[in-house]
């Protein structure tokens, strides 16, 4: 009992390191942004991470093909969402926002799935979580806003953060399928197949817009984003989720603009600002009463 709990509490370690590798990643993105097109480093993420682990899941995928082909349309639809769609949207944010709001635009994740779950897995918000929603929506308006919500579409809105928030309800909708679908695949495997759907939905985006080369400028973000956001943090992820749960693991996700803000005024030089304090207070308090339940609803996961 001893060791598992000493097991448990570095397990608390794994998502901390996870989440600050993907805060580092929204820096690397908007940093990138001058020196490789969006199209270009998405498709190069996916490809280096796809060179590493081919050697190790090929021939462990061609053996469980049978397994596998069944649930090819849906391992394509979430490759669509979790690594195009999102990761694509990101990247073309990143030209046009800093990496400190996209930071705190991706806190928005959880508000975005509580709604979408309640259309496709008709699970029902309660009032905590309607409430948290609407006051998480106005935080994410008045950082978009900049502090002044009555210019908002006299100025038109801020197009980096729109796009963000566009990339994150895509990813909302990842998890929220990903949940529906409880794939009996192992994790691995799922993602190594999704990251070759991934590549093949690159090759058309690739004969119109074009591939940027690699060079000195671009070589380290695109070796980072291809090693540590898409293979490393989500492992950790994982393992943490199968130590101490996903509720407990989630909660560090709230920390992601934190970190980024932090990295990104180290790094970038950006500046966090009063809007930026009010505004992702507003969003994470928002996000926590969000995910408080009911007593009903306590009760009854009690009984069951």
């Amino acid at each position: 009992m001893g060791q598992l709990s000493k097991y448990q509490k570095w397990a608390f370690v794994l998502p901390l390191i996870a989440v600050l590798i993907w805060s580092l990643n929204i820096a690397v993105t908007r940093y990138v942004a001058d020196y490789i097109s969006p199209v270009s480093i998405s498709f190069y993420r996916w490809f280096v991470a796809f060179l590493i682990l081919t050697p190790f899941m090929l021939p462990k995928v061609w053996k469980q093909r049978s397994l596998i082909v069944p649930y090819l349309p849906k391992l394509a639809v979430l490759s669509a969402f979790g690594m195009v769609l999102y990761q694509g949207l990101s990247y073309t944010a990143a030209h046009y926002t800093t990496a400190t709001n996209m930071g705190i635009v991706n806190a928005f994740v959880p508000i975005f799935t509580i709604f979408i779950s309640y259309f496709i897995l008709k699970d029902a918000p309660n009032r905590f979580a309607i409430f948290g929603s609407l006051l998480s929506f106005a935080g994410l308006i008045y950082v978009m806003s900049q502090g002044h919500i009555s210019s908002l579409f006299a100025q038109g809105g801020h197009w980096g953060d729109a796009v963000m928030v566009l990339a994150v309800g895509f990813y909302a909708f990842y998890g929220v399928f990903l949940k529906k679908w409880q794939l009996q695949l192992p994790l691995l495997t799922s993602l190594y197949v999704q990251i070759a759907f991934a590549l093949l939905y690159h090759l058309p985006f690739l004969l119109w817009f074009g591939l940027d080369g690699i060079n000195a400028e671009n070589a380290a973000s695109v070796f980072y984003a291809g090693v540590f956001p898409s293979l490393i943090a989500p492992l950790l992820w994982m393992v943490a989720v199968q130590a101490i749960g996903p509720n407990r693991t989630s909660i560090f996700m709230n920390l992601m603009p934190v970190f980024t803000a932090i990295i990104a005024s180290l790094w970038l030089s950006e500046h966090w600002t009063v809007y930026h304090s009010i505004g992702g207070i507003m969003i994470l308090i928002g996000i926590v009463m969000a995910q408080k339940k009911t007593p009903a609803k306590v009760a009854q996961l009690l009984r069951n």
